[in-house]
């Protein structure tokens, strides 16, 4: 859905990185609700993408919210607090964009109340909102596989087992091109590809479904892996699975990962040669002790190595033209221009 003006991105005229800003130009993972207490206004979050230059959005929610009358905005703060996946904030999104049409943003709608531990209600909780908001949602994400930060809220790893139970959504989803974004934690530092197997799953049972790896599979318990054994590891995916897509979301990945000297030139490399299989977002948490100085901090932590990659990749990743084939949008990221044009 792209209600009100559509953004101006086309092909028209080149794109100079050496006078425009080197920040993305997609959020394509951006949570517009909070776990717990009240968000940030829907027309203020798309007032910080108008500010930053962000012209593209995936609508997120957060499918796992804490109980009505938590005192907590973020479920590290309340360890041994259920977090429940829940449909709420699906409707609160499709709602907020009815009601408040961003003008000059793209804004795609993502299905994140899935609790893929319990594939037998993801087909119903389709069908409610296919009946509510027909024809809105076009993504499906972030799901949950595995999230070790939230094991303190009473989340466990999805079992092995479930995860061939998924055929009807998954089914749905391809049907409708419609990709999944998944957050699976590789493992953690003493055990670095413990979960390895559940993504492993997912692709050999679903390779024609397109799906988003979350944040490359690294997280907050993995931030001493090797630089040059995750890449290999990420090699290795890609070229086995053609369908699947990595985010570079999420400034820890920047923090522990992109922005260490030794492993900058290797990070660079390996987006150079795999451009038209990255994402790029922000993961912001549009929760009420954020503001617009936090997005866009987080913004430029997130794009901050795409500075330093080739033209190709700068247009693939910044400019949004992986973004836009795969959602099939008819929009075309802008070439780059040549250095002396």
């Amino acid at each position: 859905m792209s209600p009100g003006p559509e953004p101006q991105v086309t092909a028209t005229a080149c794109y100079d990185r050496a006078t425009q800003p080197q920040t993305a130009v997609v959020d394509s993972h951006l949570h517009f609700r909070a776990f717990g207490g009240p968000s940030v206004p829907f027309d203020e979050v798309m007032g910080y993408l108008r500010e930053t230059g962000v012209r593209f959005v995936n609508i997120y929610g957060i499918g796992q919210m804490l109980p009505i009358g938590s005192p907590c905005t973020y479920y590290l703060d309340c360890p041994g607090t259920p977090v429940i996946p829940t449909l709420k904030n699906d409707f609160a999104n499709a709602e907020s964009l009815l009601a408040n049409p961003p003008e000059g943003i793209h804004a795609t709608l993502a299905m994140t109340f899935p609790d893929l531990s319990r594939p037998e209600s993801v087909v119903a909780g389709i069908e409610l909102l296919d009946r509510e908001f027909p024809g809105m949602f076009r993504w499906m994400g972030e799901v949950n596989l595995v999230k070790q930060a939230l094991f303190g809220n009473r989340h466990e790893a999805v079992p092995l087992a479930t995860i061939r139970e998924w055929a009807p959504f998954m089914s749905i989803l391809r049907e409708r091109g419609i990709p999944i974004a998944i957050h699976s934690d590789l493992g953690r530092d003493e055990d670095p590809i413990l979960y390895l197997p559940l993504m492993q799953e997912v692709f050999d049972l679903y390779p024609d479904n397109r799906v988003v790896w979350m944040h490359m599979g690294l997280s907050l318990e993995l931030t001493t892996l090797p630089a040059a054994e995750h890449i290999a590891l990420m090699e290795s995916m890609l070229d086995r699975y053609p369908n699947l897509m990595l985010d570079i979301t999420w400034r820890i990945i920047d923090d522990n990962y992109f922005s260490k000297a030794e492993n900058q030139p290797l990070y660079v490399e390996f987006l150079n040669e795999y451009s038209d299989r990255i994402l790029p977002g922000t993961d912001f948490l549009a929760s009420s002790n954020k503001d617009f100085e936090v997005y866009r901090t987080e913004l430029e932590v997130t794009s901050r190595i795409l500075q330093f990659v080739d033209d190709e990749a700068f247009r693939n990743i910044a400019l949004g033209e992986n973004y836009f084939r795969l959602l099939g949008l008819e929009y075309e990221a802008p070439m780059v221009c040549a250095v002396n044009g």
